[in-house]
């Protein structure tokens, strides 16, 4: 995966041909009403936001990352899942460039949603030219769509406040719309190298480690 956003496969370049999209879902996102309007930041103070609040119902978010262009999809499902994952993948698979490209990394965690072999055979099997790249289990930082993530959970839902499902879903889409017309890829600078220093680092600690719980 690390090699992936170096642009290399195998030890070789990706070529023309050849994309990296990272992917995965935000789930159980509320839509709260709050029960007054919020009071914005002034001289005298921050942003003041009633506490007490209506649920409007809950959504999901998903979205898919094209690492080294910059380009964004996403889309809002009532919970997530197998069928929601794979129109999320259908909506990219069948967009040039990924339609006819040569191959399509996609980049996801372990969730339910796109676990294990399993799904890696429906997905592959619908799409020749994708090929399904998990992630180290409880390595979910290391996907850059968590960062995008990050980027709406700031923006967009804090404070969470919409008034129904719909204010909700179009503040997701018209964000995100607006997020990719100014986006670039983003700098990655956790490397192969790094990774393997820092596993050298853990594992000359681990006899210290094996030491001291003998000796207590």
């Amino acid at each position: 995966m690390l090699d992936l956003y170096e642009g290399r496969w195998e030890e070789e370049a990706l070529g023309e041909g050849e994309y990296v999209i990272s992917a995965d879902e935000k789930t159980s996102i509320q839509a709260r009403c709050r029960r007054h309007a919020s009071l914005p930041a002034g001289e005298r103070g921050p942003m003041r936001v009633e506490h007490e609040y209506e649920r409007k119902g809950a959504l999901a978010y998903l979205a898919a990352w094209d690492v080294h262009r910059a380009k964004l999809f996403g889309r809002c499902e009532p919970k997530n899942g197998i069928e929601p994952f794979g129109r999320l993948v259908d909506e990219v698979m069948k967009e040039e460039p990924y339609a006819s490209a040569e191959r399509v990394f996609w980049i996801v965690d372990n969730g339910s949603s796109h676990r294990r072999e399993a799904c890696v055979k429906r997905l592959e099997g619908e799409w020749p030219n994708l090929r399904l790249i998990h992630l180290p289990t409880h390595a979910s930082w290391l996907n850059q769509i968590e960062i995008y993530f990050s980027v709406v959970q700031r923006k967009v839902l804090s404070p969470t406040d919409f008034a129904d499902l719909e204010v909700l879903v179009e503040g997701l889409i018209n964000f995100q719309k607006r997020y990719e017309q100014a986006a670039e890829p983003f700098i990655w600078k956790f490397t192969r190298h790094d990774l393997d220093r820092l596993l050298s680092r853990l594992a000359e600690h681990e006899p210290l480690a094996s030491s001291s719980v003998a000796a207590a």
